[in-house]
């Protein structure tokens, strides 16, 4: 049995919006699984197999990027796997899910070849984790001539997401909406590229287009790159109920900040989650979902606790993913955080909600130390230190 306790936690961030800071200063997981937390004296901590003194930091639930665009192995023209995927590890990053391969060389379009690849791609990240980050890979990107069977196949296989709807030939919400029905009967999840084009052969997809689709997440409805007019943006966020607004880093800043407010006044921020939508034509962003956590919480009026959970816990609930929240039984995937040195602020979640960016001190990934101070962050005041 492996053991992981971590005490001296300043406070614990949970990743729910409904109760967003835990009381406590310990936490405990099993066999790579939050096991319990609270004050130390009312915890079990014999026989721990790891210990870590938090020396007073912060305690959160690993992030999570909701939008990545990885390939199979090491080479992509524009960036290399395990390098980015590493850098954005230190950016408190411990989950990743793809929204297509689109960049893989050669790319195949055929139905037997996309298939083929959704599948290995699947295959590859689950077998061989980078830097130990769980990477959701094998997103198929849909395309003409798909029938019902390919889609049941796929999720036989593993395949859990599809790549954004648009980027394929499939163009109408008509067929959209017909093979979007087909993954959610077999269990898997969609996205849909919102505004304008972002690779050849792609095409403005505009408000009437997505909800005619029906994808379960909005995908960067700020705009990868270019965001839709702020009246379709503000009617997505009226219209859909249960859709995911994504806001991405590679998007549109003050659209962003209009969701985001249009969110908050109706009562719709559980539904707001985050992704960077690299790697890209704009590169990759190792610090891009703490950047948004940040510039979210300072511009559009949110307690940083709760823009953490953007981050986190409400990808976790949208995706229906065992990470993201303190919760028991949920993987022990953290990361661990404090204001950074000479930030202005009283306090971390103070510093942040001015727009400055945390230090990350450590990262933990199925109960296993991934990384210890960030090469990315600014330094941070206090650092968490394994001491057994």
């Amino acid at each position: 049995m492996e053991k992981l306790v971590i005490k001296n936690i300043g406070q614990i961030l949970s990743g729910k919006m409904e109760e967003p800071i835990f009381d406590g200063d310990c936490l405990v997981a099993v066999d790579g699984k939050i096991s319990a937390w609270g004050r130390e004296a009312d915890l079990d901590t014999e026989g721990a197999t790891c210990v870590v003194d938090a020396h007073g930091v912060t305690l959160a639930p690993g992030l999570i990027d909701s939008h990545v665009h990885p390939v199979v192995g090491d080479y992509t023209p524009r960036q290399q796997q395990l390098h980015w995927i590493d850098s954005t590890l230190h950016g408190g990053v411990t989950t990743m899910i793809s929204a297509g391969e689109v960049h893989m060389p050669g790319r195949p379009k055929d139905i037997i070849g996309l298939k083929a690849m959704a599948i290995a791609a699947q295959r590859w990240y689950e077998n061989f984790r980078p830097s130990g980050v769980k990477v959701h890979a094998g997103a198929p990107v849909i395309e003409h001539g798909m029938v019902e069977e390919d889609f049941a196949e796929l999720a036989k296989s593993g395949v859990k997401y599809l790549g954004e709807v648009g980027l394929g030939t499939v163009k109408d919400g008509k067929t959209a909406n017909q093979m979007v029905d087909w993954a959610r009967k077999y269990g898997i999840q969609s996205t849909i590229h919102t505004g304008g084009p972002s690779i050849p052969g792609s095409g403005l997809i505009d408000a009437d287009m997505v909800m005619e689709t029906g994808t379960d997440v909005i995908g960067h409805i700020n705009g990868g790159h270019s965001a839709l007019p702020d009246d379709q943006i503000i009617c997505l966020c009226e219209s859909c109920t249960k859709q995911a607004f994504e806001i991405v880093h590679n998007g549109n800043e003050r659209a962003a900040v209009l969701t985001v407010n249009t969110a908050r006044e109706l009562g719709k921020l559980d539904q707001v989650i985050l992704g960077t939508d690299g790697p890209a034509g704009s590169g990759v962003q190792p610090l891009g979902i703490l950047r948004m956590i940040a510039m979210l919480s300072a511009f559009g009026n949110v307690p940083a606790e709760i823009a953490f959970c953007f981050g986190n816990g409400n990808t976790a609930r949208q995706r229906d993913l065992d990470v993201g929240l303190i919760e028991k039984g949920y993987s022990a995937d953290f990361v661990l955080l404090d204001q950074a040195q000479h930030a202005p602020g009283k306090t971390m979640l103070e510093s942040v909600q001015q727009g400055n960016l945390p230090g990350v001190g450590m990262t933990i990934i199925d109960g296993v130390i991934r990384s210890e101070r960030s090469r990315n962050t600014p330094p941070a005041q206090r650092l968490p230190e394994c001491i057994s």
